[in-house]
């Protein structure tokens, strides 16, 4: 019997999916902390996580049956994959699956921050009724930089196309064909999007290369018209240069989903009115945790029945 423990909250079709092939048992245990899943680990040919449960090195000693574990979702910060390698552990995870759910929540964040929502709503709802106060701004032909042509920017980009933006387009990787079939201005330098764009959306992993992407020197090139989104992950913009160009003035506003820590220890954006924020809900759709469950257990189970392997971060011996 193949055992996959469930880590973290998943869709109940991802556990449906498990129940229903044979040889393979799914158990739901979260909420766990390091010390708690080392003690149980060993049990487990399989793990399904999304971002609350960290597999550490030290979890990884201890799982001594582990052969897989799937990300249910994009991101990988909580999965310790040199560590996984060379405890003989396939790491994958599930990049289609939350595509739309995190492009529509860059717009939903541009549009909302151009248009004053949140700080409307609450003036409305404290029983003000002040319309000249919360004037905002048009997307509409404004240009927009995206930064990370993946899936989930190149998402945006088209959704952007819905609002006759002007799109520059910055890949640290490659540029995909659909880019310029699409009418992105591509460019080599990040600077040229810091200098030109209205509205600048980051859709990159967090390494060693994207970490303070966005930082005091960018702000400084920045329009005093700018705005910026981030829906990626925490710390590829420098939070403590940020807040400090908004109260500045030297960009016209902000919206962060992602914290370098989450929750987030800094909060200096309490006390900000044109930054927005949100408890990263990129991929907090209902359509989403369907997709990304229903994808997790199927390729883990896959992989640990002698299946295809799929969407692999990492190469094992024996997998």
């Amino acid at each position: 019997m193949v055992k996959i423990l469930i880590a973290d909250k998943l869709a109940q079709e991802g556990i449906d999916l498990l129940e229903s092939i044979d040889g393979i048992k799914p158990v739901v245990k979260t909420g766990m902390s390091e010390d708690e899943l080392c003690e149980c680990i060993s049990e487990y040919d399989g793990i399904i996580v999304r971002s609350a449960t960290k597999v550490t090195a030290r979890v990884l000693e201890c799982a001594d049956k582990l052969r897989g574990v799937a990300r249910a979702g994009v991101g990988v910060d909580n999965i310790d994959i040199p560590a996984a390698t060379n405890n003989g552990v396939l790491v994958m995870n599930t990049p289609g699956g939350n595509t739309i759910a995190a492009a529509e929540q860059t717009m939903t964040l541009m549009l909302a921050l151009s248009r004053n929502t949140v700080p409307a709503c609450n003036s409305l709802k404290a029983g003000a009724w002040d319309r000249k106060k919360y004037m905002g701004n048009q997307l509409y032909q404004k240009t927009l930089g995206v930064i990370g042509l993946g899936r989930i920017g190149m998402a945006v980009v088209k959704m952007s196309t819905g609002f006759d933006m002007k799109v520059l387009g910055y890949d640290p990787i490659a540029v995909p064909n659909e880019a310029k079939e699409l009418g992105v201005q591509v460019v080599d330098d990040l600077d040229n999007i810091f200098k030109e764009a209205d509205y600048i959306s980051v859709h990159v992993p967090r390494n060693e290369h994207t970490t303070d992407m966005i930082a005091k020197d960018q702000f400084e090139m920045m329009k005093p018209t700018a705005r910026v989104v981030n829906c990626a992950r925490g710390g590829i913009i420098n939070e403590n240069d940020l807040y400090d160009a908004l109260e500045a003035g030297k960009i016209a506003g902000a919206a962060l989903d992602v914290f370098e820590q989450e929750p987030p220890e800094n909060k200096r954006f309490q006390d900000i009115d044109n930054c927005l924020v949100t408890p990263h809900l990129g991929a907090s759709a209902a359509e989403a945790q369907v997709q990304v469950a229903v994808e997790a257990a199927q390729i883990l189970a896959d992989a640990l029945t002698g299946g295809e392997i799929k969407n692999a971060l990492n190469q094992v011996r024996d997998q």
